[in-house]
């Protein structure tokens, strides 16, 4: 029997974006465990409840992770808005929608240009963030923020996007789909990515729904999980599908997300189609009293927020459930058995975003 080391892995790792620390125990170079530390990052979010009244909330709620912002206010506004029983206009909720897949595109170009940093294609990463810009410049011309927008409000949202620019909107996506497509065909199509990726770090469909995995992770293994589907927002009212693969591999991981991009883009085009005239924001007055579930599809997966009002204007509870502290734990099931090669591969297979999982 081979002897057994433990590795480091992070907080601190030229792969890593984000502060995740493993101990990898070893036989030779094969991982036969790996166990996982957080706790790196604490801002005291939660307890900001006390000290910031419920309206002015949902700017910290923004914050709790810079790349999918713009879900975690609008969840969190949700969240309100079901206990004080609002029914906010639909022209909010289609606009809603519209930035909500913008950030989608944003976060998956983002992660599939740090994928192509792993492994060594600059020019791939390059690429995939110069896309991203035509996203950010769009964000930016209708919320004011390219990364952190203060766009969502309980009611409502705060800005209007006028039917030019939403016509002009749609048009830039249509332009940006065939250098999409390019991109996208590398990452799936080349030779070497394909090696890197396929059979590497599978999560079974079975351990992907036993162990609580979400968004691409699970739609990986081949279960067609997406909390868009429920209807929240606009999304009732327009038509999709979930992507899925059946591999369960890194591989697939990566092919969900690039394909996703293509589903956002319909989704967007759909939601201009359809968007109705009148306001974009109601009069809210009270304070929220009794609790909610407020669930979404982030980017990496179903984010719920848990929000508990006392009928004062600040709240009692915030809890937040993110989707990198859901898939966490399969992560350590697809970690044993691979190479230690392949371990910054497989880790960065789940788009982890630690920030978010901590607060």
């Amino acid at each position: 029997m081979s002897k057994q080391v433990v590795i480091p892995f992070g907080p601190q790792h030229p792969v890593l974006p984000e502060p995740l620390h493993l101990d990898l125990v070893l036989e030779d170079e094969k991982v036969v465990d790996a166990i996982p530390t957080i706790g790196y990052v604490h801002r005291g979010l939660e307890k900001l409840v006390e000290k910031r009244e419920y309206p002015q909330y949902v700017y910290i709620a923004e914050r709790i992770c810079g790349i999918c912002s713009f879900i975690h206010g609008m969840t969190y506004c949700q969240g309100i808005e079901g206990i004080m029983n609002l029914e906010i206009p639909k022209r909010a909720d289609y606009l809603r929608t519209i930035w909500s897949e913008y950030s989608r595109m944003h976060s998956h170009l983002l992660w599939l240009g740090l994928f192509a940093d792993a492994m060594g294609f600059e020019s791939l990463f390059m690429n995939a963030w110069r896309l991203r810009e035509h996203i950010l410049d769009d964000l930016e011309a209708t919320t004011g923020g390219r990364v952190i927008q203060g766009s969502c409000k309980v009611g409502g949202v705060r800005r209007d996007i006028s039917s030019e620019k939403l016509d002009e909107m749609a048009s830039g996506l249509d332009s940006m789909q065939g250098e999409l497509h390019d991109l996208v065909n590398v990452f799936l199509r080349d030779s070497s990515v394909r090696h890197r990726l396929k059979g590497t770090g599978i999560l079974s469909k079975d351990d992907a729904y036993l162990q609580g995995a979400v968004g691409p992770t699970i739609r990986a293994s081949g279960h067609s999980y997406d909390t868009r589907k429920i209807g929240y927002a606009a999304y009732g009212d327009l038509s999709f599908e979930p992507v899925v693969a059946s591999a369960g591999d890194s591989y697939a991981r990566c092919e969900v997300r690039a394909k996703e991009m293509f589903t956002s883009i319909d989704i967007v085009k759909q939601a201009v189609k359809k968007i109705p005239d009148g306001p974009i924001d109601m009069k809210v007055t009270g304070a929220p009293d009794g609790e909610y579930f407020a669930r979404s599809e982030q980017p990496r997966g179903e984010v719920i927020h848990y929000i508990k009002g006392n009928g004062t204007k600040f709240l009692a509870r915030h809890r937040v459930r993110t989707p990198t502290l859901a898939n966490i734990t399969p992560l350590v099931t697809i970690l044993k058995g691979c190479e230690l090669a392949d371990v910054p591969i497989i880790v960065l297979s789940i788009d982890p975003c630690i920030g978010c999982a901590e607060r």
